[in-house]
């Protein structure tokens, strides 16, 4: 498979695991089990179902600070309860109640897109007032709507489409169809499963209103949301802790649990970028930062059944379960020679280059190290040293580690932009070669 294909099947696989998981797979068992005929669920479980995990989406979003989260829980129990308190789910052509329906119905795909650009971490308190003032203009809104004498506002009943036999108004499907894509985008370009969450909570939501919102079904559905936003938050806590957040690549806790359930033999490539330092001193972090995630997103990919690990800065680890250092050498080999032939294409903008006093006090073995850095115009050549080493009968994991990052000191001090094997496996294979020269 070509490198430009594999790349590709790479980000499709990413973007699919980031979109449906876990938000689209409990609302695909939440649609198979709510449907009609299949499970008769008593109205007192759905209740309890239903408040037990709003207090726990609510509890789990303040205790990691995910405000975001706790902002969509408590839009979606005001608006649930708006409905339940004015009109019982009873969705008649007219009155109070289609009223307040088709208001909160029109808000809470608003407060989603509202809140997509919300900070998920910080400035609480401002965010905080905006919050709350967007839900007392609602809430305000929503009270003088519900009186007799008022005619809910023409722009709940704009029509586009004649044919048109849904609950939910055509204006709030436009909203609820814009907040779904805004997501659908943020899912895309940043693999966070805030959004992902949020997301399919507003699709479950969607469903609840369709079906009544107040109804057994409906209130059922409003539950669901509610659960998808819990799972969202352990899922970013998993992120979080098992999942470096820069590359998307493995994190070293996971790391080290990995490494607790190999097996000999196993084998260990110790990876590191080269003249990195240089790269941020010159060009600054930002750039530093885009070359870790591209040169991470060439070793996800690596073959031979290599998992890719970030241990820190720019070092990184591949653990190949059930292989030597013969049978994965190859594959490190075409790894460092892509990354070798990629250039990597920097932003000028955030280009951050020392100040000429500084550059003329720069020793002359760090100038010589950004001299040897090939550049042109935006545009920069990464290459990786990699130590590898394998397992023995009765070796410790560590062992293995530590004889794979002598094998990548070496490859630096023989110039770097190599693959260089244990000395022990060299022992190895030379007392194998002499014992079969000896019995022969």
């Amino acid at each position: 498979m070509e490198p430009k294909a594999r790349l590709m099947e790479f980000w499709i696989r990413r973007a699919l695991k980031s979109i449906f998981l876990p938000g689209g797979v409990l609302l695909l068992g939440a649609l198979l089990l709510l449907k009609p005929g299949l499970m008769a669920f008593p109205p007192l479980g759905i209740s309890f179902f239903y408040y037990a995990v709003f207090v726990a989406a609510a509890l789990l979003a303040w205790r990691f600070h995910s405000t975001r989260i706790l902002f969509c829980v408590v839009a979606l129990l005001l608006g649930h309860h708006a409905i339940v308190s004015f009109g019982q789910g009873q969705l008649n052509a007219s009155g109070v109640a289609r009223a307040v329906f088709e208001l909160v119905a029109f808000f809470i795909p608003l407060d989603f897109i509202l809140l997509t650009w919300f900070p998920e971490r910080g400035t609480e308190g401002r965010t905080l007032f905006w919050f709350l003032l967007l839900l007392l203009i609602e809430s305000m809104l929503v009270a003088v709507i519900a009186r007799p004498d008022q005619t809910p506002p023409g722009i709940l009943h704009g029509r586009l489409i004649h044919d048109y036999h849904l609950h939910l108004t055509q204006p709030s499907l436009l909203l609820f169809i814009l907040a779904a894509g805004l997501l659908l985008y943020r899912i895309v370009e940043h693999h966070k499963p805030i959004d992902n969450g949020m997301l399919w909570a507003l699709l479950a939501t969607g469903l609840g209103l369709e079906s009544g919102a107040a109804g057994r079904i409906g209130t059922a559905y409003f539950g669901v949301a509610g659960f998808i936003l819990a799972s969202c938050i352990i899922e970013n806590s998993y992120s979080l802790a098992y999942q470096d957040e820069l590359t998307g690549l493995n994190s070293r806790r996971a790391f080290n649990d990995a490494l607790l359930r190999l097996k000999h033999p196993f084998a260990i490539a110790v990876v590191d970028i080269d003249h990195f330092k240089n790269i941020n001193d010159n060009y600054g972090h930002d750039t530093g930062d885009q070359v870790l995630r591209l040169v991470a997103s060439k070793l996800a990919r690596v073959s031979g059944g290599g998992q890719t690990f970030r241990v820190g800065g720019e070092e990184f680890t591949i653990l190949f379960p059930a292989r030597t250092a013969s049978d994965t050498a190859d594959h490190l080999e075409l790894l460092r020679l892509n990354i070798e032939g990629a250039s990597f294409r920097f932003r000028t903008g955030h280009e951050r280059r020392k100040a000429s006093r500084e550059s003329d006090r720069r020793a002359p073995s760090t100038r010589r190290s950004r001299e040897s850095l090939p550049r042109a115009s935006g545009m920069l050549s990464v290459t990786v040293s990699i130590g590898l080493a394998e397992s023995q009968p009765k070796a410790r994991a560590d062992e293995v580690i530590e004889e794979a990052d002598k094998a990548l000191y070496r490859a630096k001090r023989g110039g770097r932009n190599k693959l260089e094997i244990a000395l022990v496996q060299r022992k190895v294979k030379r007392m194998v070669k002499t014992r079969k020269s000896v019995q022969s």
